[in-house]
């Protein structure tokens, strides 16, 4: 079975369960104030974090760097934001560890390894020839 539509299947399936099992333990109106709290400080948290990584990613630009990190922190905060947006405390815990970054460079530390292994090759020369061209010869670029 494809994974997008087991992950379109279950999902709601685990947050309707969390719902009912959280709303039976703290009350209906504190779950859905539970779930608002955690929707406002998840987005605030992640244009913090996603500033902060423009941020650094800017900072490796005018170092003349390859941004591998911030750039996978970038997609990795615009997913967690919109898992935090989502009503469910599945789908909030997920976000919320996407969204720290200790969990983040943990899940993409392999990614992160596998990019600059790639990128480990130093061409710093420009390899051409090159001719002489005196000013009183007739010849033109």
């Amino acid at each position: 079975m494809n994974t997008v539509l087991l992950a379109v299947i279950l999902i709601p399936i685990v947050e309707i369960y969390l719902f009912i099992k959280i709303g039976a333990q703290i009350g209906a109106f504190n779950t859905i104030l539970l779930i608002l709290f955690t929707a406002i400080v998840g987005v605030y948290y992640a244009k913090y974090e996603g500033i902060n990584t423009l941020k650094s990613g800017m900072t490796q630009i005018i170092k003349n760097q390859v941004p591998a990190q911030e750039i996978l922190s970038g997609a990795a905060i615009a997913l967690a934001a919109i898992l935090l947006i989502i009503p469910g405390f599945a789908t909030d815990i997920i976000g919320f560890l996407l969204i720290m970054p200790i969990t983040r460079k943990l899940i993409f530390g392999k990614m992160n390894k596998k990019f600059k292994k790639k990128n480990t090759k130093k061409n710093d020369f420009i390899e051409g020839e090159f001719e002489d061209i005196e000013d009183d010869n007739d010849r033109k670029i």
